[in-house]
């Protein structure tokens, strides 16, 4: 080697992430002694040198993860935020939090800027779009980098996926209100063109297809406001509609509010109501609100977690992991309601 060698020549020469050679200068107990030895190896045959005043002047940069959020207002990407940074900051990291809002060019901008401040890890909750939007610097960078929650078209293996098991939550929602007695079901709410609308639905309409039911699909933007415009249009054009599984949780509680306006009865003797994410208001609503529960502050927790072993021994998770979901049953599906 013609140059003095740097921290990413011994990361690649021994096998890890740059950040992991970094905890190994740090003496960090977060690496093993089996990788820990492996990267002492790679420094003596690469002869390289610690420059600690260097390492000195960066120290202020250090222990960072940066989180990117595509839509911090909702309050299931607020809540997973939260519960991921309680679990890092646990764990000696700070984290820089920034909200995109499903722009791929803000998206871009931030992670640019969370690079240059030397995060250790990122954690990115895409904006959809066409463009990298920022990914195609992290892969130069080569920076241990999650996908949550929701994933871009096509697998990267440079970026592993983790997200609930949305699938597995409308194929338990759909069974449910199936099992309930309803026949008239139908799926609302989401873009039709976004990938996590496709997968979320898709349960239902396996479900539906075995028991030989119709499909009734009304996607749209994923609001309260569209959940309660959308209880007047129900009324007029599906009077006889037994239960609704929402693509989210703030269309079901925007058609809850909705169906009270409307006079619609909602309950086991009205309109079954079935939300998605079980975010902390549903239990507040009214009536209370039923729903695929996702454990967002568990999954956060998860999340840290998984980043955190990938940067202390360099091997990056599966390229899919997906968390267990449940239903939360309350009086929207369960009881007749006032």
């Amino acid at each position: 080697m013609d140059r003095r060698p740097t921290i990413i020549d011994v990361a690649r020469h021994s096998g890890v992430s740059k950040s992991t050679v970094s905890l190994v200068l740090q003496n960090s107990p977060l690496v093993k002694a089996e990788t820990r030895a492996q990267v002492r190896e790679s420094m003596v045959a690469l002869g390289y040198v610690y420059n600690r005043a260097a390492a000195t002047l960066r120290s202020a940069t250090t222990g960072l993860v940066g989180l990117v959020i595509n839509d911090l207002r909702n309050p299931f990407f607020a809540e997973f935020a939260t519960s991921l940074q309680m679990a890092l900051s646990a764990q000696g990291y700070a984290v820089v939090v920034a909200n995109t809002d499903e722009d791929l060019d803000v998206q871009a901008q931030v992670i640019t800027a969370m690079i240059e401040h030397g995060v250790t890890a990122m954690i990115v909750a895409p904006a959809y779009g066409m463009g990298a939007g920022g990914l195609d610097a992290i892969r130069r960078a080569g920076i241990p980098t999650l996908q949550v929650l929701r994933q871009l078209e096509g697998q990267d293996p440079a970026f592993p996926y983790a997200a609930p098991d949305y699938l597995s939550g409308s194929i338990l929602a759909t069974e449910h209100l199936v099992q309930s007695g309803a026949r008239r079901i139908a799926f609302v709410g989401g873009l039709a063109d976004r990938p996590v609308t496709l997968l979320r639905m898709q349960g239902y309409r396996d479900v539906l297809r075995q028991a030989g039911l119709p499909e009734i699909v009304l996607t749209g933007r994923a609001t309260r406001r569209f959940g309660r415009d959308l209880a007047a249009r129900l009324r007029q054009e599906h009077p006889d509609l037994e239960a609704v599984v929402c693509f989210n949780d703030l269309v079901a509680l925007g058609l809850l509010a909705g169906c009270q306006q409307h006079g619609v009865r909602v309950g086991a003797d009205g309109l079954r109501v079935m939300g998605f994410d079980d975010i902390e208001e549903c239990a507040d609503a009214w009536p209370p609100l039923s729903s695929v529960r996702c454990d967002i502050a568990g999954f956060g927790e998860q999340i840290a977690a998984l980043i955190l072993l990938w940067i202390a021994d360099g091997k990056a998770p599966p390229p899919e992991w997906l968390s267990p979901v449940s239903l939360a049953l309350r009086a929207s599906t369960e009881s007749s309601t006032a």
